[in-house]
């Protein structure tokens, strides 16, 4: 059996590990010259520079596809984990930093913000629960399989519903929870982990501190491009090929089954396959490579997730206050949220993810320098004016970065690059550069997103963070997974 894969994404090297552990002759056109989609890398005046993801968590998930292929994980890929999760500056000169210890975070919280610890301790305990009632149905089994609802994990769902928070919103539940505002606002910041606003979406995401509180948060020793370099490197041994630079035109169908892929500028132009698997943006993989089949108007046409404008800075000084992964809060939340989903501009205080791999990886910086990973909550691409937008919001960020640092930080930057949603949009195909597909802002969001299969095509399916089960690496590789055991037992 041959499979051809579309895009070397995180989703679509995954799937091509485990389908070649699977005996299938498999097959990965990617049209960038380099693999990792959005988990890519680039270099630029002696730094080097993450592009996409810059947060491992669940590390298990990508240990099992060297297990399941019978290497040594060590052999291609090394990690450890981080002895802090992250370091939070308000403008009140607030500082917290957060060990990996969850025990000292509830005493630091307690110290710092004036949020009783037992209060952070109940938290991430009903974090962990929630997740492991929900991981098993939603994040590692279909939810377009009959089997699934009537699985005993549905069971056990079905039973503890109203302890999910599936009727009220994130930001309503850590509001009747937490004492202080400032324990509201840290919790509330991970519904940006899939593009989400908190004042909408359900408080089901509560789930996601536990990841990387109570599993922990990692770095990869040779930066988050090592993920996609290693799965690369252990599919190549495992005889996977890769044709890089090379874009495909069409997924041909013949009487409802698949036949295989046409190319664009190919000498060969039709290549045939049993079976075709689509890690590309599921709304371009229909509008552009199957545009004469039926296509699924309702879910294509779903509002979009969040997006980002990323700042990538060589800066001239190092900032011992910083830590690897760094979040300056704006003063107003929701206000921020309104700019974003409902005005789809920037606000003029936004808050500023900051990520700094050279404090663990010093080759990323030139000796005294930091390389500087800026990234603020964007609208999707709905032809806004981008560049005044990004003019506006690099001058906030700017003032902002330097009145929290007192130092001048425009003096600082010795190079620069900018990566927005229509940048995004154009490198990855991700659909108007939403980075998590469709918005999770509502409470039916997990059963808005396509399947990992094709109702109307045989043999097609699809990987990746804009299909089930949800965008970030963890459940790209989950989607691998997925569709790696459905074709298992086709």
């Amino acid at each position: 059996m041959t499979v051809g894969i579309i895009g070397a994404g995180i989703g679509g090297i995954a799937t091509a590990i485990r389908l070649k552990n699977k005996g299938y002759d498999v097959d990965v056109f990617e049209a960038n010259a380099y693999a990792g989609g959005k988990l890519s890398s680039f270099e630029q005046a002696g730094y080097r520079f993450d592009a996409g993801p810059s947060l491992f968590t669940m590390p298990h998930l990508v240990e099992e596809l060297f297990t399941m292929s019978g290497k040594k994980v060590i052999d291609y890929f090394e990690y450890f984990r981080l002895p802090e999760v992250c370091r939070y500056f308000w403008e009140d000169n607030t500082r917290l930093t957060v060990p990996a210890d969850t025990r000292l975070f509830a005493q630091e919280a307690e110290k710092q913000l004036g949020e009783p610890a037992e209060k952070i301790i109940r938290i991430l305990q009903d974090s962990a629960f929630k997740y492991e009632i929900l991981s098993g149905l939603f994040l590692e089994d279909s939810l377009h399989k009959f089997s699934t609802w009537v699985s005993k994990k549905a069971l056990r769902g079905y039973i503890n519903l109203p302890k999910l928070g599936i009727f009220d919103t994130m930001n309503a539940a850590n509001e009747r929870f937490f004492s202080t505002a400032k324990a509201v606002q840290l919790f509330n910041r991970y519904a940006t982990y899939n593009g989400s606003d908190p004042y909408q979406t359900p408080a089901t995401m509560n789930i996601i501190p536990h990841l990387e509180y109570n599993v922990g948060a990692f770095f990869p020793k040779n930066g988050m491009y090592g993920i996609t370099q290693s799965l690369v490197k252990l599919a190549e041994d495992l005889g996977v090929k890769f044709h890089f630079n090379t874009r495909v035109k069409e997924i041909c169908v013949a009487d409802k089954k698949i036949k295989g892929i046409r190319l664009e500028n190919a000498e060969k132009d039709f290549l045939p396959f049993d079976v075709v698997v689509s890690n590309m943006d599921i709304s371009p993989t229909y509008r552009k490579l199957l545009p004469t089949e039926k296509h699924p108007e309702k879910l294509l046409r779903q509002p979009k997730s969040g997006s980002g404008l990323i700042f990538y800075w060589g800066i001239g000084k190092e900032f011992p206050e910083l830590g690897l992964h760094n979040i300056f809060f704006s003063d107003n939340y929701k206000v921020e949220f309104e700019h974003q989903f409902q005005k789809k501009n920037i606000y003029h205080d936004p808050t500023i993810y900051l990520n700094i791999t050279s404090k663990y990886k010093k080759d990323d910086a030139p000796a005294g320098c930091e390389n500087w990973f800026i990234l603020l909550n964007a609208p999707a691409n709905e032809g806004q004016d981008w560049d005044t937008i990004i003019n506006e919001a690099r001058q906030n960020v700017i003032q902002k970065l330097s009145r929290n640092l007192q130092t001048d930080i425009a003096a600082l930057i010795e190079t620069e690059a900018i990566l927005d949603p229509r940048s995004i949009e154009l490198k990855t195909s991700s659909a108007q550069g939403a980075l998590y597909g469709n918005s999770s802002n509502n409470k039916f969001a997990a059963f808005l997103r396509h399947a990992n299969f094709s109702s109307r095509i045989k043999n097609l399916y699809f990987v990746g963070g804009s299909v089930h089960p949800g965008g970030g690496i963890p459940l790209a590789l989950s989607s691998a997974r997925i569709v790696g055991e459905m074709l298992a037992e086709a």
